[in-house]
């Protein structure tokens, strides 16, 4: 691992950022959208509109360059005004090679979608950090390059060329990353961290005990003390373990544990590197204490959890 938690994470979750589309519109509209259990992605590259959650919320309202990132699990509505019926995307005429829709009359808003697929590890890693909805404004530190980053996706809709899906895909990728950089600034300057549940983000966006998570990180195998990690976050043990609960939602030693069974699902669904060399690899002395481990925090054996990843 690269000792960069942020990286880390988006890797062992295989964590990749699809551009499925978009749609124009103007006069009176609406659309209901479904996240259909995946990170889903708006920006709104023109005009505004409202956002309507399905649970009763207030509507947000959405601004030329704002991004929001929905966790999936409901569906929503954006729309011109509160009150209007929604349309679903399948009753939407599309381009398909723009691959965007037409709503109402006009083009006085345009909006660009995606979602970030998360298959790969049941989105456990990533959803359990993130809010169930992120709103990072047109103001926000990273604005200027989502900016940018929109403007090229556009653009590669436009053009058509060869290689534009692969490159719009990575383009959503990487607003995606931009999106979660905005939530660790507006976390860290916070007390109570803006919005973010506990969880290892929430905990990264910690200046103090973002060292320690960088040590565990970065040398997962490492028989980390407490003593060790408080150390380097220069707090005392008891300081520390408060702290870095409070933040990560589970105690320092727990979390450690919980990232070396990450690192091992991701390398039991890619790798076939023997279940024994797995163990030493993520700090465990042996396959039997290291099978224990893994069934008691995923809720299978690794060798079972191999054979149903690659079935």
């Amino acid at each position: 691992m690269s000792g960069d938690p942020l990286s880390d994470a988006l890797a062992v979750a295989d964590a990749r950022g699809v551009f499925s589309g978009g749609f124009t519109a103007g006069g009176r509209w609406a659309i209901r959208l479904r996240g259909r259990d995946r990170l889903k992605v708006n920006v709104v590259a023109r005009g505004g509109c409202l956002l309507v959650a399905e649970d009763g919320a207030e509507p947000v309202a959405l601004s030329e360059g704002d991004v929001v990132v929905s966790d999936g699990r409901r569906s929503y509505v954006l729309c011109s005004e509160p009150g209007l019926v929604p349309v679903e995307p399948a009753d939407v005429t599309v381009d398909p090679l723009t691959r965007m829709g037409t709503l109402g009359e006009g083009e006085d808003v345009v909006c660009v979608s995606g979602h970030i697929d998360l298959s790969r590890d049941s989105g456990d890693l990533l959803r359990r950090a993130l809010p169930e909805l992120i709103h990072v404004r047109s103001t926000a530190a990273e604005a200027p390059v989502l900016r940018w980053l929109t403007r090229q996706l556009m653009a590669e809709m436009a053009a058509g060329r060869a290689g534009s899906a692969f490159s719009s895909d990575h383009l959503a990728q990487l607003m995606f990353v931009q999106v979660l950089r905005a939530c660790l600034g507006e976390a860290g300057s916070t007390p109570s961290g803006g919005g973010l549940p506990p969880g290892w983000l929430r905990a990264l966006a910690d200046e103090r005990l973002a060292p320690a998570l960088r040590l565990m990180h970065a040398d997962p195998a490492h028989p980390w003390r407490l003593a060790e990690l408080a150390a380097a976050a220069a707090m005392s043990r008891t300081t520390f373990a408060v702290r870095f609960r409070q933040a990560a939602g589970v105690p320092p030693l727990t979390y450690l544990q919980n990232w070396r069974m990450s690192l091992a699902a991701r390398a039991l669904r890619e790798d076939a590197v023997p279940v024994a060399a797995l163990a030493r690899s993520v700090g465990y002395g042996s396959e039997s204490a290291f099978s224990n481990a893994f069934k008691r925090t995923v809720g299978v054996a690794p060798r079972r959890y191999r054979e149903t990843a690659r079935s």
